[in-house]
């Protein structure tokens, strides 16, 4: 059955420690899952309503994806929803979703999908199994009969034009949190199927670890290394793990020839087997010509993340005679860190000589070494 859905997507996430929509859930965004799933079962158009100026976050996180399209939603779930089915087909039946339930699958899609064979409306719902209680400033008033109550969860799907039809007619107090209770006051049939666990609601931090034991994520470590040489030449200074070191000498490079970086960006791809910076940025390249470092090392960072892996731990030894590291070997670290969205303590400098042996004995030039481990799904 051809259909549409709109994903709700457009809240702050206050409780949950910030906009969960765009967190990382087993490698991926959140709201990439629910997009995902709907386009694997066949919707005709996915329509995501998100905050204003968030189009570029959404674009990022659904990279590579077709057959959605975004809205900008309102100041409360009720106007998002009519934004997004604004830009729904009246002649299909649509799923409203909420971003902030991951975990839905194309089984839950074709269940809901069917009961709208029974009714004009359908959702998946879980009987409350706990004893509920009323209660005022945490002291217990009464006990609250549970017989016939029923958790209700997304997506929630409707008959076509049923839904449009019935925001249409709402004159109920407020704003409704639930599009089932819209149709619900026009008097129309609503089905309940059986709802699951696994389409729990992330609202606050701690849910993310719940949702990850559902999915029973593994993940896999994996281990690359880099080694860069540049000579020295003309020039008052040197560019060394983003920092610039003033010296006698320049570095000679195509880019910027930050020895650290480049090592480093390559300890990265390989640890992902991306193949090299000669690669991703060739030398014969005019376009990189004198160009920051830092923007190799975020390319490979973002390919990481795209792999829906993440960076564990980066180390880099700078092996040369001068400049001397150590008094700019905490700077060094803070912009990797900060290159890398990486915690200070995940970040390693490290500086040697050769003992007076070699090129970078005779301080012909300096080279430099690095390993990065990450984590991938696997």
């Amino acid at each position: 059955m051809s259909f549409t859905a709109v994903i709700v997507a457009a809240g702050s996430g206050t409780r949950s420690g910030g906009p969960k929509q765009w967190r990382q859930l087993a490698g991926r965004p959140v709201i990439r899952w629910s997009v995902e799933a709907f386009l694997q079962t066949g919707a005709k158009a996915v329509i995501v309503v998100i905050p204003h100026g968030e189009s570029g976050r959404l674009g990022a996180a659904l990279e590579g994806l077709e057959g959605w399209r975004a809205v900008v939603g309102g100041a409360e779930r009720a106007a998002s929803v009519r934004l997004g089915l604004s830009q729904a087909d009246p002649a299909l039946p649509v799923l409203i979703h909420d971003a902030a339930r991951p975990l839905v699958t194309a089984a839950h899609i074709q269940a809901l999908l069917a009961g709208l064979a029974r009714a004009d409306a359908a959702a998946p719902a879980l009987p409350v199994a706990d004893t509920l209680k009323s209660a005022e400033d945490g002291v217990v008033g009464a006990t609250v009969d549970r017989t016939g109550l029923w958790r209700v969860q997304t997506p929630q799907a409707f008959a076509p034009g049923v839904l449009q039809a019935a925001f249409e007619a709402w004159t109920g107090d407020g704003s409704p949190t639930d599009d089932l209770a819209v149709v619900e006051a026009t008097g129309r049939p609503v089905h309940l199927i059986q709802g699951d666990l696994r389409l729990m609601k992330l609202t606050f931090p701690e849910d993310f670890d719940m949702a990850e034991a559902l999915i029973g994520t593994r993940t896999v470590s994996r281990v690359g290394t880099g080694f860069d040489v540049h000579t020295f030449g003309p020039g008052s200074s040197v560019w060394l793990c983003g920092i610039e070191i003033p010296h006698s000498h320049g570095l000679v490079g195509h880019s910027d020839a930050d020895c650290g970086l480049h090592a480093l960006t390559d300890a990265i791809l390989g640890a992902i087997g991306a193949g090299d910076i000669g690669d991703h940025f060739p030398p014969t390249d005019p376009q990189w010509k004198g160009a920051s470092s830092d923007r190799f090392l975020t390319h490979a960072a973002e390919l990481v993340a795209h792999r829906g892996g993440r960076i564990v731990h980066v180390d880099v030894t700078l092996i040369c005679e001068r400049p001397k590291v150590k008094p700019h070997r905490q700077a060094m670290r803070e912009r990797i860190a900060e290159i890398l969205a990486l915690p200070l303590d995940s970040v390693s400098v490290k500086a040697t000589t050769t003992e007076g042996l070699g090129f970078t004995g005779r301080s012909e030039g300096l080279a430099a070494q690095a390993v990065a481990t990450i984590e991938t799904p696997g």
